[in-house]
């Protein structure tokens, strides 16, 4: 059974604070650097993994997100958090790595790629199940409300930094998040009640 996610309260100073090493990164101070890339590299990784790379892609994003941000810094003025000027980029990050992808033509030595690639991947870990259904269930959520539940639930952001991060209204973020919610609650309802049935008979 899945737990429901909910929103954290991020602490505004940490927030502040990933600001200020993005500034003084952007001087060239490398201990900035290392401490703005490490506050974020998880947020980052989740965030391209949840808008739709797949887990074995999701790290070279992650980093190909921090390259494009750590080459634009001298861009950066901090009138944004670095948290959602960061997550801008990795949007289009995982939008580039889509478009080449798909430009490309997919090769497989073997006609069930599918099996071959479920087979590799570990299924001991703890929550890897559970893992695996909320990533279902986020797949099949349109891309605009994945992306709202995700940034804002997931992520933790908050709903005005979502909308910063994903270029629409605040309100639209809310919108997509309560119908987001609402079709997973409708899901998970529906998944437990098809497991129950056979028990009933």
């Amino acid at each position: 059974m899945l737990t429901p996610v909910l929103s954290s309260t991020r602490d505004t100073s940490k927030d502040e604070s990933i600001t200020a090493w993005a500034l003084a990164a952007r001087s060239g101070d490398p201990h900035a650097v290392d401490l703005f890339v490490r506050a974020l590299h998880r947020d980052v990784r989740r965030y391209v993994t949840f808008l739709g790379a797949d887990p074995q892609s999701a790290e070279d994003l992650t980093q190909d997100t921090f390259l494009r941000a750590l080459g634009s810094l001298h861009r950066f003025e901090g009138r944004s958090s670095a948290r959602t000027w960061l997550l801008s980029i990795a949007r289009r990050a995982v939008i580039d790595s889509i478009r080449y992808s798909s430009s490309r033509p997919r090769l497989s030595d073997t006609d069930d790629w599918q099996g071959a690639a479920e087979r590799t991947q570990s299924r001991d870990l703890p929550g890897f199940d559970d893992g695996v259904a909320l990533a279902e269930l986020l797949d099949a959520l349109p891309d605009d409300r994945r992306q709202a539940f995700v940034l804002t639930q997931l992520v933790g952001l908050p709903y005005a930094e979502a909308a910063g991060v994903s270029d629409c209204p605040v309100g639209t973020v809310r919108s997509r998040v309560a119908r987001a919610r609402t079709s997973l609650i409708e899901w998970l309802d529906e998944a437990e009640r098809r497991t129950a049935a056979p028990v009933a008979a």
